[in-house]
C-alpha cells in the first residue's frame, strides 16, 4: 500500500480509541503515506501526530453556515471541490472506521481500490469493497479498531493509542491551570458527557474533590469543553475543585491531562485519553461500558451491571441513573489513592 487514509469524523472518544491505528498501520507499512480525515475537532487531536502524513479536515460546519445562509452555489463548489481533492489523493487503502453513511460517501469518493468497513451500516456498506464485523466479545479498550489492524495483517500483541501533543499544549495548559490559581500538584476531573445518563452526581463530584484535597494535597481541576462551563462552576461550588472548562483547546485540554497526577472521569473522550496518556485514571461506567480491560494497569475501569446495564441510549430507571449511584466517593478515592501510589 502506497497511500492509506482512515476516516473517523467524529466522537472524540472513538478518535482516541482509533489511534491505535496509526502505530499499527505504520509498522505494517512503513513507506505509506497515511492520512486521516475527521471534523475539525477531531482534526485538531491529530495534527501533532508526526506518525501521520496528512489530516484531511471536513469543513461540515461550514457547509452547514452556507446552506443556512442559502448561499447554495458557494456550498455546491466546496463540495465538488473536497471531492475532487479527495479523489485527487490517489489512495489505495481507505478504512472507514466510523461505518456511517456519512464517512462511507467519502470513502467512495476517494476512489480507492480497497475500501474496508468496520461495521457499516445505513447503506454504507454498499459504498465499501469489504465490512468487517466488530468483535462482540472482546473486553480491551478498542477492541474493534484492534480487529481491524489484525485483519490487514499488522501486530497487534499491543495497541496503544497514539496522541502526540507539542510544547504549545503543554505551555497552554500550565499557563491555564496556574492563573485559575493552581500553582502545585493537581488531579484532572472529567465529569461532562453528552448525555446524562453518563454522568456521576455534583455532590459526589465535591465529597470526591474533598478527599482528593484533604488527603492527599493535590487540588482537583475540572475539564471540559466551552458549553459545560456553567455546569462545570456549578459543580465546584463549595468545594475545593477549581474549573477550567472552556478555557483551553482540546490539545491543552490532554496536556492538562498528561500533567495530572490522575485523572477520574465517566465514559467520555477526556477520560479515554488519560489511558492513552499512562496517567493513573478511574473510569466510571454504568449506561455505557465501552470496555472493561485497557492493558494499562495505571487505568481501572469501575462498572458494576445491574439487569439493565448497559442501557446505552435508553434508560430504564426513570432518571434514577441508579448504575451511576453504584459508584461511591470513598470507593473511587481509594482506587484512585492506589493507582497513584503505584504509579
Amino acid at each position: 500500500m502506497r497511500r492509506i487514509l482512515v476516516i473517523r469524523l467524529s466522537a472524540l472518544g472513538d478518535i482516541v480509541m482509533a489511534s491505535g491505528l496509526i502505530p499499527a498501520l505504520r509498522s505494517r507499512w512503513p513507506d505509506a503515506h497515511i492520512a486521516w480525515l475527521a471534523e475539525p475537532a477531531g482534526a485538531s487531536l491529530l495534527q501533532a501526530n508526526p506518525r501521520l502524513d496528512e489530516v484531511i479536515v471536513w469543513p461540515r460546519g461550514e457547509w452547514r453556515r452556507l446552506r443556512a445562509e442559502r448561499r447554495y452555489l458557494a456550498l455546491a463548489r466546496s463540495v465538488r471541490a473536497f471531492a475532487a481533492r479527495l479523489r485527487g489523493e490517489g489512495f489505495d487503502l481507505v478504512l472507514d472506521t466510523q461505518g456511517l453513511l456519512k464517512s462511507g460517501v467519502w470513502a467512495r469518493f476517494t476512489g480507492a481500490g480497497e475500501r474496508i468497513g468496520l461495521g457499516s451500516r445505513e447503506g454504507s456498506e454498499r459504498l465499501m469493497t469489504e465490512v468487517l464485523a466488530p468483535p462482540r466479545d472482546d473486553r480491551r479498550i478498542a477492541s474493534e479498531y484492534r480487529a481491524l489492524a489484525a485483519h490487514l495483517g499488522a501486530d497487534t500483541t499491543r495497541f496503544p493509542m497514539d496522541l502526540a501533543l507539542g510544547d504549545d499544549d503543554h505551555a497552554a495548559a500550565r499557563s491555564a491551570i496556574a492563573a485559575a490559581g493552581v500553582n502545585g500538584r493537581y488531579v484532572a476531573f472529567a465529569p461532562f458527557t453528552t448525555r446524562p445518563q453518563k454522568h456521576w452526581f455534583d455532590e459526589r463530584w465535591r465529597d470526591l474533590a474533598g478527599r482528593f484535597a484533604a488527603e492527599t494535597g493535590a487540588t482537583p481541576v475540572v475539564l471540559g469543553g466551552p458549553e459545560d462551563r456553567a455546569a462545570a462552576e456549578a459543580l465546584v461550588a463549595d468545594s475545593p475543585a477549581i474549573s477550567v472548562a472552556g478555557g483551553l483547546s482540546l490539545r491543552a485540554s490532554a496536556a492538562a491531562i498528561a500533567g495530572a497526577e490522575a485523572l477520574v472521569g465517566v465514559d467520555t473522550g477526556l477520560t479515554h485519553m488519560g489511558t492513552a496518556l499512562t496517567v493513573p485514571t478511574v473510569a466510571l461506567f454504568g449506561s455505557t461500558r465501552p470496555y472493561l480491560e485497557t492493558e494499562s494497569p495505571r487505568t481501572r475501569v469501575l462498572y458494576e451491571p445491574l439487569w439493565c446495564s448497559p442501557c446505552r441510549r435508553r434508560p430504564l430507571c426513570g432518571g434514577e441513573f441508579s448504575c451511576m449511584r453504584l459508584h461511591r466517593p470513598g470507593d473511587v478515592f481509594d482506587v484512585a489513592r492506589e493507582l497513584m501510589a503505584a504509579a
